[in-house]
């Protein structure tokens, strides 16, 4: 693809993320949600998009868009490409179109010029990355994929409508979910093209990034708890203070991780101090505290060295700790071989390529289950995100454009991962 047709690409794909922007259950802002009926608009739209590029398009069984475009030999296995057209609440609006749309210009390139694949090129539009509205993410990577769990069927919205309702609202049947699952077979691999919802890209004044895995997370409650007492009486020696021995561990947490791999992360999000009174000496906090990293053994390593700290911390002052995990998601790896062909592909757009991790999550994480996933991030401004001033340059999507284009080249060429 010459530059002049990656900017023209561009062009119709950030015109095109003006009108899915525009399908909205809110007038003033972008709120998009499974299963409702901008999610049925929406699909409509892109299903429109598919087929002026040369694709068979259907709708599977959990609301899924998908396009089809053919190889050579029908039914072929296909190369997966795609993102999510679900949003948050009050969103931007790339956050997952993007994907979706760069891939659809990427096939309608080979269709214009009347070229096929060794394999088919398949284009997909998940139905619900974000979870917005029932509360369990990845509603449409797990069908496709075989993992979505019968208990899913019976989360209501804030109305209190069930996944199994609002399916059979929308026209699908909930005793067909197994039907979007696609077996090992058809599909070799998948590629996702995203915002990087980060600073890292911009800081490195570059376009694109080849993304190394997506960070795992463990995210814990944890307890201080001291001895409440007259704040005007106790004398400081003698205090048993549960936020002292917090605050104390929290500059530590971020001292620790500063120190440790530059990929790790670690927060503290929300604090609550008991009784909370002024002229009281706090006798018991609870603090979550969320980790994430892209390699599992060092997010452990740091998580253990972040607990042991805060029980050092404790026996010194006198106060008891507790820590409780409540979620755990493990790190996905994008493969190595796809990787290098990011990588190879980004080096000749924008003359280097800079490799980093994800620290949101994304549907690669369920289709790695699968198949080997591959990603490509597009620099954000301020690497703001889940918020209307996200936003892109036209100048990165054709770049991005141009490389996707060559990325796919390697299968052309009749090259396998």
């Amino acid at each position: 693809m010459t530059p002049l047709e990656a900017q023209q690409a561009a062009a119709r794909v950030m015109a095109r993320c003006d009108e899915l922007a525009a399908i909205s259950a809110e007038p003033d802002r972008l709120t998009r949600l499974y299963l409702s009926a901008e999610h049925r608009r929406a699909n409509r739209l892109v299903g429109e998009w598919m087929r002026e590029s040369g694709m068979q398009v259907w709708q599977d069984s959990v609301g899924n868009i998908c396009g089809r475009y053919e190889g050579p030999t029908p039914g072929a296995p296909a190369l997966l490409l795609g993102s999510h057209l679900d949003t948050v609440r009050n969103a931007g609006r790339y956050d997952g179109m993007l994907g979706v749309l760069t891939a659809l210009e990427t096939v309608a390139y080979y269709h214009r010029q009347g070229r096929r694949l060794p394999l088919a090129l398949e284009v997909i539009g998940f139905a619900d990355e974000e979870g917005a509205r029932f509360g369990v993410t990845l509603h449409g990577s797990r069908g496709l994929t075989g993992q979505w769990p019968a208990e899913w069927l019976a989360c209501t919205d804030v109305d209190g409508i069930s996944v199994a309702q609002a399916m059979r609202d929308f026209g699908l049947d909930p005793a067909a979910i197994a039907q979007a699952r696609r077996a090992p077979q058809e599909i070799c691999a998948y590629l996702e093209l995203h915002i990087e919802q980060g600073p890292c890209l911009e800081a490195a004044d570059l376009a694109l990034g080849v993304v190394t895995a997506i960070n795992g997370a463990r995210r814990l409650t944890c307890t201080f708890s001291g001895e409440a007492g007259h704040a005007g009486t106790v004398p400081m020696g003698q205090r048993k203070d549960a936020l002292a021995a917090a605050a104390e561990w929290m500059m530590a947490v971020e001292t620790l991780t500063r120190a440790a791999d530059p990929h790790l992360v670690a927060t503290v999000g929300c604090i609550e101090c008991l009784p909370g009174a002024v002229n009281v000496i706090p006798g018991e906090v609870k603090l979550t505290l969320d980790v994430r990293g892209p390699q599992d053994a060092p997010l452990a390593a740091l998580l253990t060295a972040l607990l042991a700290q805060a029980q050092a911390i404790c026996v010194r002052r006198g106060v008891g700790f507790a820590s409780e995990e409540f979620y755990r998601i493990d790190a996905t790896a994008c493969d190595a071989e796809l990787q290098r062909r990011w990588q190879t592909a980004v080096a000749p757009v924008q003359g280097r390529s800079l490799a980093l991790p994800s620290g949101a999550g994304h549907d690669a994480i369920a289709v790695a289950a699968q198949w080997p996933v591959g990603m490509l991030f597009v620099r954000c401004a301020g690497g703001v995100s889940h918020h209307p001033d996200e936003a892109v340059r036209q100048a990165d999507v054709a770049l991005a454009i141009q490389a996707y284009c060559l990325m796919i080249a390697g299968w052309e060429k009749g090259e396998s991962v």
